[in-house]
C-alpha cells in the first residue's frame, strides 16, 4: 500500500499544504474521547512519512464538539472546502469518513472540488485520488456508509424515546406547578401559592371565557403568576412576575395540567435555507397521549372545553366569524347576530352620538371581499332594547336564582384573590425569617460576612413590609366592593330582575354573558320591517317584528301639531315672540330642546313659510317710506304723526322694524295737520312735481 500510495502523491501535490481535520461530535466526547483526539492528531505523522514537511501541515480543528450531519455551522468544515477549491491542498488528512461529514451531499461535494483540484484523500485505512474512479466509487460507499451508520445511531436513541414515550416514563420538562418527586413521579407543586394561583387562573377563564379578561382580572386585583426560571445560575428557581397575554395561552393550551401525558405534539424539520420550522400537528398523529398519567389542576372534560373557547375566540378574528368572547361595548348581540340574506355572522360598528357609543350591525363581507355592495346594515340600537324587553319577560321566574349565584360568585371571586395575595406576604415573611437566622447565625467577629447577612435581611424586612402595604390596600378595596350596605343591595336587586339587568353597576359584558347563557343566535334581515328570530338555548324560538327607527333627519323633525301652532303664531309675531309663545306653551323642538328665534328662522326657511314682515306686506301694510310719499311728507313727518297716535303701525321683525297702515284720506286729524284736504294734496302733488 506504500508503494501505491507514494506513486500517487506527485510534486505537485507536495509543492501545496497538506489539511488535517480534526472533529468529535460532541463537547463530551471532547473532554471524555481524548484517545480519538490523539488518533486524529497522529495523522500528522502520515503526513510527514508521505512527504509533506511539519511547517506545510495545516490542521483545522476549529469544528471540536459539533455534529457532522450538516455544513451548516461548521466553520472549519466550510474553510477547508474553500482551500481545496482554490487549489491550496495538496491532500485531505481525517481519521475516518465521518470525521469529514455524515452527509452524502455534502461529502460528494467535497469529492467533486477535490477531483477537480487534483486533491487527495487520507485515512486511517489509506490514500484515495478522487479523480480515480475506484477511489472515487469506494469513498463513496464509506460515505454512504457513514451516513447510514448516522441513522442507525438517531434510530436507536429515537427508538428508546419512543418507545418510554408510549408508556408515559419518559421525563419530560414540567410546567409550572408541577414537580417530579424522589420516586420520579410528578406531583403537583407543594407551594400552596403557586398552586392557588393556577387554579384561579383556569377558574378566572372558566368565568370570563377570554385569555385577555384573565389577564385583566390579575392586574386589577394586583395578584401575580409564578414561573421556573429555565437557565442562568438561578435555574430551577421560582420567580413572580406579572401575567402576560402568551403565558395564559401557553397555560391553557398544555395538558399536563389536566393530568396528561403528551409526547409528539409538534414537529420539527430544516428548511433548505438551514433554518429550524416547527409545526403543531394534530391530536391524532401524537405520538402518545395518556389520561390521568398523574394529578392535575383540572379535569380533561374542562380541558376541551377550554380548548373549544379558545378555538371559538380565535375563529371571531377570521374569516368565518363566530361569536367569540363577550366585548366591552354597548352591542348586546355582539358575536352571535346572523345575517338574514347570505346567512353570515354580522359584524358590530358603533359611532359617537351625543357622547354615547351606539351600535350598528352589518353583515359587509362580500363588500370587503370582493367590493360589493353591503349586504345588510340596520341601527343596533332598536335591535338591542327589544332583545332586553325579551330576556327580562323571559328570565323573570329565574331572577333570585340568579342573582344568588351571581353575589356567591362574587364573595368566592374575592376569597381566592384574598389568599393568593395573603400567600405572598407569607412567602416574603418565611423570606425575611430565614434572612435574620442566617444572621443571628454568624459569628459577629466576622463582619465582612455579618455585614452582608445584615444588607440581605433589611432587604428582605423591606420586601416584606411592601408585601404588607399591597395586601392592605388591596384587601381594603375589596371590602369597599363588597360591604354590607352593597351585599344588602344585591339582595334586593335578587328579587327584581330588571332592576338588576339596569343596575348602572352592572357592567355591559356581564350583560351580554347573561344574554349567551339564554340565546343561541339572532338571525335579523330587514323588509319594510326588522324581523327577528331568537334561537334560545334547548331549541326554543321567538320572531320579533319592530319597525325600522327613523333618519336622523326625520327623528330630529318638529311635532306636527308644534309646527301648525307656530305657522299661526308667525301671523301676530315676530320669529322671537313666536319662540315665545312656543315655549310658554310647553312646546319642544324635534331634538327636545325650547325654541329660539334662530330656530324658528331655520323652521321657516326649511318649509318655505312666510316670514312675519311678509305676511303683513300681504296684508297691504306699507313701509315708513311708502307711507310718507303716500302722504306726500318727509318719513320724520310720519315718525311724529305715529308718536301721536295718528298713524297705526305694527312690528315686523325682530330689528324693531315697523309697518303702517293705509292712511285713511278722509282722516279729518290728518287733514288739520297738513293744512288742506289730503285728497287734494294727492291731486296737486304730482303737478308740482312736475313744475318742479
Amino acid at each position: 500500500m506504500s508503494a501505491t500510495a507514494n506513486l500517487k502523491v506527485t510534486a505537485e501535490h507536495l509543492a501545496r499544504g497538506a489539511y488535517l481535520y480534526v472533529r468529535q461530535s460532541t463537547l463530551r466526547q471532547v473532554h471524555t474521547n481524548t484517545e480519538s483526539a490523539q488518533r486524529q492528531y497522529a495523522l500528522r505523522q502520515r503526513a510527514i512519512q508521505l512527504g509533506w514537511p511539519v511547517e506545510q501541515i495545516i490542521v483545522i480543528d476549529t469544528d471540536q464538539g459539533q455534529s457532522g450531519a450538516s455544513a451548516e455551522g461548521r466553520e472549519g468544515f466550510q474553510r477547508l472546502v474553500a482551500d481545496v477549491g482554490l487549489g491550496k491542498a495538496g491532500i485531505v488528512l481525517g481519521l475516518e469518513v465521518s470525521r469529514l461529514a455524515r452527509n452524502n451531499a455534502d461529502w460528494h461535494r467535497l469529492l467533486e472540488i477535490s477531483a477537480l483540484a487534483g486533491t487527495l484523500i487520507c485515512d486511517e485505512d489509506g490514500l484515495y485520488d478522487p479523480a480515480d474512479f475506484n477511489d472515487r466509487l469506494l469513498l463513496g460507499l464509506k460515505g454512504t456508509m457513514s451516513e447510514a451508520e448516522l441513522h442507525f445511531i438517531r434510530a436507536r436513541l429515537q427508538g428508546g424515546i419512543l418507545s418510554k414515550a408510549r408508556r408515559g416514563e419518559l421525563p419530560m420538562p414540567l410546567p409550572v406547578g408541577l414537580i417530579t418527586d424522589p420516586a420520579g413521579k410528578v406531583v403537583l407543586d407543594p407551594d400552596r401559592g403557586v398552586q392557588d394561583a393556577i387554579r384561579h387562573l383556569f377558574t378566572t377563564f372558566q368565568r370570563t371565557r377570554s385569555a385577555r379578561a384573565v389577564v385583566y382580572a390579575f392586574r386589577r386585583d394586583g395578584l401575580l403568576f409564578p414561573s421556573r426560571i429555565r437557565k442562568g445560575e438561578r435555574k430551577g428557581e421560582l420567580a413572580w412576575n406579572e401575567l402576560t397575554h402568551w403565558r395564559v395561552l401557553r397555560t391553557l393550551h398544555n395538558p399536563r395540567y389536566a393530568g396528561a401525558f403528551v409526547y409528539g405534539q409538534r414537529r420539527t424539520r430544516k428548511t433548505p435555507d438551514g433554518r429550524t420550522t416547527t409545526r403543531q400537528l394534530p391530536r391524532e398523529q401524537w405520538t402518545s397521549l395518556i389520561h390521568d398519567a398523574h394529578p392535575g389542576y383540572l379535569s380533561w372534560e374542562q380541558f376541551e372545553h377550554n380548548q373549544k373557547l379558545l378555538t371559538a375566540n380565535a375563529y371571531a378574528h377570521g374569516t368565518d366569524r363566530t361569536a367569540g368572547p363577550a366585548r366591552e361595548g354597548p352591542a348586546l348581540l355582539q358575536g352571535f347576530a346572523i345575517c338574514g340574506r347570505c346567512g353570515g355572522r354580522m359584524t358590530v360598528r358603533y359611532h359617537q352620538r351625543r357622547d354615547t357609543l351606539v351600535p350598528d350591525y352589518c353583515c359587509a363581507r362580500e363588500n370587503i371581499q370582493c367590493h360589493g355592495p353591503v349586504c345588510l346594515h340596520l341601527p343596533g340600537h332598536t335591535i338591542d332594547e327589544a332583545i332586553e324587553q325579551l330576556l327580562l319577560a323571559t328570565v323573570t321566574p329565574l331572577a333570585l336564582e340568579v342573582a344568588l349565584t351571581v353575589q356567591a360568585e362574587l364573595e368566592a371571586r374575592a376569597q381566592d384573590a384574598d389568599q393568593l395575595r395573603r400567600s405572598h406576604v407569607d412567602r416574603a415573611r418565611q423570606h425575611a425569617e430565614l434572612a435574620r437566622r442566617r444572621y443571628l447565625a454568624v459569628d459577629p467577629d466576622n463582619r465582612l460576612v455579618a455585614d452582608t447577612l445584615e444588607a440581605d435581611w433589611n432587604d428582605t424586612l423591606r420586601a416584606l413590609q411592601a408585601a404588607q402595604d399591597e395586601y392592605d390596600r388591596q384587601t381594603a378595596a375589596a371590602s369597599l366592593a363588597l360591604d354590607e350596605h352593597r351585599k344588602t343591595q344585591i339582595r334586593q336587586l335578587a328579587s327584581d330582575f330588571p332592576k338588576l339587568w339596569s343596575d348602572p353597576a352592572t357592567p355591559v359584558r356581564e350583560r351580554k354573558r347573561i344574554a349567551r347563557l339564554l340565546i343561541e343566535d339572532v338571525t335579523i334581515n330587514k323588509t319594510d320591517q326588522i324581523h327577528l328570530h331568537i334561537r334560545f338555548r334547548g331549541g326554543q324560538t321567538t320572531s320579533l317584528t319592530i319597525p325600522i327607527p327613523l333618519n336622523s333627519w326625520q327623528a330630529r323633525q318638529t311635532d306636527p301639531d308644534t309646527f301648525k301652532l307656530l305657522d299661526r303664531l308667525l301671523d301676530d309675531h315676530t320669529d322671537k315672540e313666536t319662540a315665545q309663545q312656543l315655549n310658554q306653551a310647553g312646546c319642544l323642538t324635534g331634538t327636545g330642546k325650547p325654541f329660539t328665534a334662530h330656530i324658528v328662522l331655520h323652521i321657516r326657511r326649511a318649509h318655505d313659510l312666510p316670514s312675519h314682515h311678509q305676511r303683513l306686506r300681504a296684508r297691504g301694510l306699507l313701509t315708513i317710506t311708502e307711507t310718507a310719499t303716500q302722504l306726500g311728507v318727509h318719513p320724520s313727518t310720519i315718525k311724529a304723526w305715529h308718536r301721536a297716535g295718528l298713524l297705526t303701525s305694527h312690528k315686523a321683525n325682530d330689528k324693531n322694524e315697523r309697518l303702517f297702515d293705509p292712511p285713511d284720506p278722509v282722516d279729518p286729524r290728518l287733514q288739520r295737520c297738513m293744512g288742506r284736504p289730503l285728497r287734494d294734496r294727492q291731486l296737486t302733488e304730482p303737478s308740482r312735481r312736475g313744475a318742479l
